[in-house]
């Protein structure tokens, strides 16, 4: 596409308004919480990385693409290529949000940049989003998004195997209706997570995608478990597809107090998502 076009999105902003209202929060809590708490109430800090369901896409269906996501152009850049995945990011936590709060989140492409990759082209985009309460900016966030194209057969990049030597360890299922809920929490109707023909026939994954930010949270509970309390900054990349049907491994390890790694195994015994997790000496 070239580097003087690809430099004309960046800087390109989207405010959104949004928020987690009690009913969304105890939907939330029934997907993803412990059995053994109450849902959040109004008022409530609302628990990490949950602002993910706060904005969801509002694209009417007229706008939606091929795979389920809305059609780029509007604010993510068109670049030629035919799938798009959420691969990682970081978070710098600053205040707690709360559950019934408006919210604002205001988002800025940083860069585009392509590459070529083993694979053929591929294209990064990093998106900045702050997400704003009543006491202001609460969270700074960066996204990393990657554009490739769909290959013409599933090849699974290397693995990397699960630690060994974890804090902490919990095995937990990965049905079809954990992967629709989350769906229909996030409002994400990319079709690889509950259209298993398609996923398949179109885009040649094995199996229904387990989403990389449903990951992410289950990773940030963990290490929320061990450290006690949300760290002040966390990041996480995505390593290798998980796919539904089987158990998921979520790993702990406390590599100083300051500090705990968290990781998602797959039932084959590598890392699907890799993260860290920091609190500031106090």
């Amino acid at each position: 596409m070239g580097q003087n076009h690809t430099k004309m999105f960046e800087a390109r902003q989207l405010t959104s308004s949004g928020g987690v209202s009690h009913q969304l929060a105890t939907q939330i809590h029934a997907t993803l919480g412990a059995t053994t708490a109450d849902a959040p109430t109004d008022g409530s800090v609302l628990p990490a990385l949950w602002h993910w369901m706060a904005f969801p896409p509002t694209a009417p269906m007229s706008d939606l693409g091929a795979d389920g996501h809305p059609k780029l152009g509007a604010f993510l850049p068109d670049l030629g290529l035919s799938r798009r995945m959420w691969a990682g990011g970081a978070l710098t936590f600053e205040a707690p949000l709360h559950v019934g709060d408006a919210l604002t989140k205001t988002s800025t492409i940083r860069s585009v940049t392509e590459k070529q990759g083993p694979n053929g082209p591929m294209s990064f985009v990093i998106v900045d989003h702050e997400i704003s309460g009543s006491d202001g900016v609460c969270i700074r966030e960066r996204q990393d998004i990657v554009y490739l194209d769909i290959p013409d057969t599933y090849t699974p990049p290397r693995k990397v195997p699960v630690p060994e030597n974890a804090t902490a360890q919990r095995d937990m299922p990965v049905p079809p209706t954990l992967l629709f809920r989350y769906s229909a929490l996030t409002f994400n109707a990319h079709r690889i997570h509950y259209d298993l023909q398609y996923t398949r026939d179109i885009e040649h994954y094995p199996g229904l995608v387990v989403h990389g930010p449903l990951q992410a949270t289950l990773a940030m509970q963990m290490a929320v478990e061990i450290g006690g309390r949300t760290p002040d900054r966390f990041e996480y990349r995505g390593i290798h597809p998980l796919f539904a049907g089987t158990d998921l491994t979520i790993f702990g390890t406390r590599q100083t107090k300051g500090q705990v790694d968290v990781a998602i195994g797959a039932a084959e015994g590598h890392q699907t998502l890799q993260g860290k997790a920091f609190w500031e000496e106090t």
